[in-house]
């Protein structure tokens, strides 16, 4: 990590223990630091607007040390890190339409989340401190939402496909822009922000308890690991202690939330080759799992189970017994479906070679969970920033450097295996005692930072809290900001008849990306 007075560098073990000290770089330092990460020797983690400034999350993976830069901004500009860093982009154009703060020299400053539908620009500028933009306050003209500037291509015989943002099933929008030469994906573009939801503005002034519940309604799918990285978030802004039951109980959950998102991806990315039974058997599984979860946590979901302080909800009496009869099921199925998947060579001729990601690409982008470990890119929060109670338990990574979505289904399958012996460890060792404390006051401002390892990859949550214990400010980042650039990435050169495997493969969250 570069040294400087005004970066905050914490250890791995430290940062979620107390409040994040105040600093702020200069602009020639953050010009330093954006080409730290082009050069590879740092990891973007985030980056984001507050407080009249911007701030980037960075990861040293040698010294596993998490750094903080603040940049006080003037006259709403600051230097582009995507400019040098195109991991960065995205977020930058976020913070331009949330903050009204633009990204000096950005190769890209088209709208992202604002599809012209909000009815003023910049909402989020005069909340946090942040210096208000000049923009109108009446509804923007429908053809913004129409004129959106997708990149152009050039070439001979090309044609475009669009797909979305509705789709068939009761699934999220987004569109999809192909640029095709006969069957051949020559480019892919994707538009998002159709689920946007304010949840940065809900959030603002809000209480702890209010946004624990928007913090786990962020991405339906991981509500354990949002309630987890924001409990944690809080927790270090107020050095508050949490009881030990309760981080057991917590890996519990995360750990079935884990599980039962595995087994639906396998069958789903299975059923998107015209191979259904896979899709059954995997699905009954998954069944069984939220069946378990709603039994032992009062809800399918765990859904606001995880709160600062603890948990809301202990295992009762017979709870093992019912969760070690799921694990016992699960592993005596999982060798036959493997066998099915491994064995069935139409299935792999659309699986194997397909979509490939390649492992440079997935660490210029810090790709995490299933899509960087199946491209070589060897990180899990779990294991590399450890916390409670992972660092006492045994814990194996899977890795393959193939990239394809043969090995995004390997990985998974492999992660299943290992949840399930996450789980017994969590079963036999977990410590007696109360599941939840009190939160200290907060009598002075305060910040956390919460990182938690969720099904896609880390989740990351910076949350400041003012004198009164209410959020001032609230950053969320889902792993698929860095996971759907990759998307649009490995289907060149596919056809577009295999985007759905791809898609699938990758499973990106609209809703925890759009926000």
């Amino acid at each position: 990590m570069r040294q400087s007075a005004g970066i905050v560098s914490i250890a791995a073990r430290q940062f979620r223990t107390g409040p994040l000290p105040g600093a702020s770089v200069t602009r020639g330092e953050w010009a330093a630091l954006s080409r730290d990460l082009a050069s590879g020797s740092l990891d973007l983690l985030s980056l984001w607007a507050d407080r009249g400034g911007v701030l980037m999350a960075l990861l040293h993976q040698g010294s596993r040390r998490i750094g903080i830069a603040r940049l006080v901004v003037r006259d709403r500009a600051f230097p582009s890190v995507g400019l040098v860093h195109a991991p960065a982009q995205r977020l930058e154009r976020a913070a331009a339409e949330l903050f009204g703060l633009a990204a000096e020299g950005a190769t890209d400053s088209r709208p992202w989340l604002d599809h012209g539908r909000w009815g003023l620009r910049h909402p989020l500028a005069g909340k946090a401190g942040a210096t208000p933009a000049e923009a109108p306050t009446e509804p923007m003209p429908d053809a913004v939402a129409a004129d959106y500037p997708f990149l152009p291509v050039h070439g001979d015989s090309l044609h475009q496909v669009a797909v979305g943002p509705v789709h068939a099933g009761t699934i999220e929008p987004g569109h999809f822009r192909f640029t095709v030469q006969g069957e051949t994906v020559v480019r892919l573009e994707a538009r998002l922000g159709y689920t946007h939801k304010g949840t940065d503005a809900l959030m603002t002034g809000a209480t702890v308890a209010r946004g624990a519940e928007l913090a786990g309604r962020t991405s339906g799918d991981s509500t354990v690991a949002y309630a987890w990285a924001f409990a944690q978030a809080v927790e270090a802004a107020l050095a508050a202690p949490v009881p030990a039951r309760a981080f057991w109980l917590r890996a519990l959950m995360a750990e079935l939330e884990r599980l039962a998102n595995h087994l639906g991806d396998v069958g789903a990315i299975c059923n998107d080759a015209a191979f259904a039974m896979m899709l059954a058997q995997c699905s009954v599984l998954r069944e069984q799992v939220l069946r378990a979860c709603d039994r032992c946590f009062g809800h399918r979901m765990m859904r606001d189970c995880v709160v600062p302080g603890g948990v809301a909800r202990d295992l009762d009496g017979d709870a093992h017994g019912v969760l070690r009869n799921l694990l016992e099921t699960i592993r005596d199925a999982l060798p036959a479906l493997t066998a099915l998947y491994d064995g069935t060579a139409s299935l792999l001729d659309r699986t194997v070679g397909t979509g490939r990601l390649d492992p440079a690409l997935a660490r210029r982008f810090g790709a995490g969970g299933y899509v960087g470990r199946a491209s070589g890119r060897d990180f899990d929060t779990r294991r590399d920033l450890p916390y409670a109670p992972y660092d006492m338990l045994k814990l194996e990574v899977p890795r393959r450097s193939d990239g394809d979505v043969n090995a995004r289904v390997w990985i998974r399958i492999e992660e299943i295996g290992q949840s399930l012996s996450l789980i017994s460890q969590i079963l036999a060792q977990m410590p007696q005692g109360p599941v939840r404390a009190d939160l200290p006051a907060a009598d002075e401002p305060c910040e956390g930072l919460g990182l938690v390892e969720g099904f896609r990859g880390d989740v990351l949550i910076s949350v400041a809290l003012d004198g009164d214990g209410r959020i001032a400010r609230c950053h969320m980042r889902d792993p698929s900001w860095f996971q759907w650039p990759l998307l649009e990435a490995v289907i060149e050169g596919n056809i577009i008849a295999d985007f759905p495997l791809c898609n699938k493969s990758f499973n990106c969250s609209y809703s925890g990306h759009d926000l």
